[in-house]
């Protein structure tokens, strides 16, 4: 089969490779999905750029957690009735050398999730990280409802669900910043009740306003080296900040104004969500897949033989959605 593959990390034009690989055949518990498409995630272009280590966990990795296709095998104690069916995966390279951009990938059963005759498989793609991220994001200690929410970046990859979700999910009012008119488009046909564009605007000023001086009760944050002074601002007394994510490795925060606050700080990664959280939010993501009820971004589409422009593009932070690679 065909594969992307790097034994280094560096610059995607310099370290990824379509190579040859063998076809794996799935072992017991396992199935085989035959991908049509492979999300690209923030968290895939870090690791094979040494964001975070330098150290490789495997001698060679195919990159990227999220896909879609259809199971065409299925290993020992596996109902054979699974052969056929549409899937999305997720967390397909956390801990192991081979992911989602190849011709197939072998997973656990349970990692392969049965996707809609509705869904496309690029949206299909962007599930794993992206829209489990956001459900998390939003309903975790005690949800949103009644409450109102900030999503930074709302047009983006996880932040276009997040609106969403958090609309679904009963929050009295949903404010995203975006970076330009057309990402305001989108959040705002997410569901967002206001939008603001950091670029052009005093973000904490308008919250402010839009909140008639109280501030938000929970903030979704995508990047926290770039906005927590922003965020510790805007947020009213024992709100809460949710982070998953930072282009910075170490920040510094506003003991003075958390402590006055109450503020509540709180970090997760997708990939190490608790068994019973993971059950029970892809169950209702399903649900709503299966009801119509999500808007999907696939911002941009690339052949498996232009995945290192793919790395390029979300590494820009350009591209307004998902970014896609199609496997054909």
């Amino acid at each position: 089969m065909r594969a992307a593959v790097y034994d280094r990390v560096g610059p995607a034009r310099e370290v990824l490779q379509i190579l040859q690989w063998p076809t794996p055949q799935p072992g017991p518990g396992e199935v085989r999905v035959r991908l049509a498409a492979s999300g690209v995630n923030p968290s895939d272009v870090k690791t094979r750029a040494g964001t975070r280590t330098r150290v490789l966990a495997f001698p060679q990795i195919v990159p990227h957690s999220d896909g879609a296709g259809i199971i065409d095998a299925v290993g020992a104690g596996v109902d054979a009735a699974r052969i056929g069916q549409r899937v999305w995966t997720w967390n397909a390279a956390w801990g192991r050398a081979q992911g989602t951009a190849a011709e197939f990938v072998t997973l656990p059963s349970a990692q392969a999730v049965a996707l809609p005759d509705k869904i496309d498989f690029a949206a299909g793609a962007c599930l794993g990280i992206p829209a489990l991220t956001a459900y998390h994001a939003v309903v975790m200690d005690g949800g949103v409802a009644a409450k109102t929410v900030l999503v930074a970046g709302g047009a983006g990859a996880v932040g276009h669900y997040a609106v969403q979700l958090a609309r679904f999910r009963g929050a009295a009012k949903v404010i995203a910043t975006v970076s330009s008119p057309a990402k305001a488009q989108l959040a705002l046909a997410a569901g967002a009740d206001a939008v603001i564009d950091y670029r052009r605007e005093d973000v904490a000023a308008r919250v402010l306003e839009l909140t008639a001086g109280a501030g938000v009760d929970r903030v979704i944050e995508v990047d926290f080296s770039a906005n927590v002074a922003l965020d510790f601002a805007l947020l009213r007394a024992n709100g809460d900040i949710v982070v998953y994510g930072s282009n910075v490795p170490e920040v510094a925060v506003p003991f003075v104004q958390g402590i006055m606050k109450n503020v509540q700080l709180r970090f997760f990664i997708v990939y190490n969500l608790k068994p019973d959280d993971r059950v029970r939010e892809l169950a209702e993501v399903n649900e709503l897949l299966a009801a119509g009820r999500l808007q999907h971004n696939v911002a941009e589409r690339y052949p498996l033989a232009r995945i290192a422009e793919a790395h390029e593009r979300v590494e820009s932070g350009q591209a307004q959605g998902n970014v896609v690679v199609e496997i054909d």
